[in-house]
């Protein structure tokens, strides 16, 4: 089976956090995130509670709504940190 390479961004201490958890686990990164990939795809849901801050609730609906219909349409949708931010500040 071919292989891709995904790049993901975060913040600088979330990763150094996930990393160490990830190493407390006997994984990686990587092995953390495709145990993720193919629960959520055998499972068609994400395999945990997301809750929002209703302060934010339909702003975020319809962002999702969006996003979804996007992916629909095949299209990528990519987004930096910084962007997300100003989004959230709007």
């Amino acid at each position: 089976m071919a292989q891709t390479m995904v790049n993901i961004r975060m913040d600088e201490e979330l990763k150094k956090n996930m990393e160490k958890t990830c190493q407390e686990l006997g994984l990686n990164m990587t092995t953390a995130f495709i145990i993720f990939a193919k629960k959520m795809t055998r499972e068609k849901r994400i395999p945990f509670e997301v809750s929002y801050d209703p302060f934010y609730s339909e702003r975020n609906m319809r962002a999702i709504d969006e996003s979804i219909e996007q992916l629909r349409q095949g299209k990528t949708v990519v987004k930096t940190m910084e962007e997300l931010e100003e989004m959230a500040n709007e």
